[in-house]
């Protein structure tokens, strides 16, 4: 294999290849059958193997051809990926922003940490994402989203180089149905001792905290449920199932939406955020707001 390629030439066998045949190809190229089958026999010539073989009226690939066929579609494929990265800092038009969060965190403080970018003076076009923490930062090692959001920060067990950027933390709130309030507010943080309790599921770095904590406070509540959904969650809460928690910075939008009250809050342990970045350097204008609103604002650091 020679040290360099014409990735124009590159280009066109990637082209047949997709297409079938160099017919094809040329109607999607716009350029002519006889030119492309110049060119696919310069590179040949350069790699020293033919790429394909007569098949009817196309062409099949050799085994050499379906091996560069894989490195030209990693090669052009980063091509797009490129020309999406730069859709960034468009001349003219919407900023494009694209965040992921992870599931673990709940969707009204994902919420208000995203809320300022569609209060930019440039209009903001806004996509949210979710999912595994695992999953969503591959895509931000691709370029695929701009920023995700985390209760947890990356760390070396995940071979990917992203950066984190600590938004802040917030202590944890319990709350009930109203009709239990005169239940379990009294003598809190003991009263949840043998009270039913809703949990997030094992997973999440939040429930890991609370086990410690109740551990060491000697309180053993009774699960009713588990839930990744903290929204579901929460739906059950309103109805009465059990105590639930969330982050204190919360508590005016959980009693207001679900019609449940407070019965108590810790700081013995607390909810930390992240925002994730590809960059050591924050550049893109939207991650920059979030960070700098959300450390001001929401956690008043």
């Amino acid at each position: 294999m020679p040290e360099n390629i014409n990735y124009k030439h590159l280009h066109y066998f990637w082209v047949v290849a997709h297409e079938g045949s160099i017919a094809q190809a040329s109607k999607a190229l716009h350029i002519t059958p006889q030119t492309i089958s110049g060119q696919l026999s310069l590179l040949e010539n350069r790699i020293g193997s033919p790429l394909f073989n007569k098949a009817g009226r196309g062409l099949a690939l050799t085994d050499t051809g379906r091996l560069v066929l894989r490195y030209a579609d990693d090669i052009f494929d980063l091509g797009r990926e490129l020309s999406d990265v730069l859709r960034g800092v468009p001349a003219v038009g919407p900023l494009e922003f694209i965040v992921s969060a992870s599931s673990a965190l709940p969707k009204t403080i994902v919420h208000k940490i995203i809320d300022p970018v569609l209060h930019m003076e440039q209009p903001v076009t806004l996509t949210c994402k979710e999912g595994p923490i695992a999953d969503i930062i591959a895509e931000l090692a691709v370029h695929k989203v701009d920023m995700v959001l985390s209760d947890t920060p990356l760390n070396g067990e995940l071979s990917v180089q992203a950066f984190n950027h600590k938004l802040g933390e917030s202590g944890i709130t319990f709350f009930v149905s109203p009709h239990l309030v005169h239940k379990y507010k009294p003598n809190f943080p003991e009263s949840l001792n043998g009270a039913p309790i809703l949990l997030p599921t094992k997973q999440n770095a939040i429930r890991q905290q609370f086990d410690k904590w109740t551990e060491k406070r000697n309180i053993s509540p009774v699960i009713k449920g588990q839930f990744d959904d903290s929204a579901l969650m929460k739906s059950f809460g309103k109805e009465g199932a059990g105590i639930f928690f969330m982050p204190s910075v919360m508590t005016k939008e959980v009693c207001n939406a679900f019609n449940v009250k407070a019965i108590g809050q810790t700081r013995e342990f607390t909810q930390s955020f992240y925002a994730i970045s590809a960059e050591r350097k924050i550049k893109h204008l939207a991650v920059s707001l979030i960070c700098d609103a959300a450390r001001e604002s929401l956690f008043g650091e």
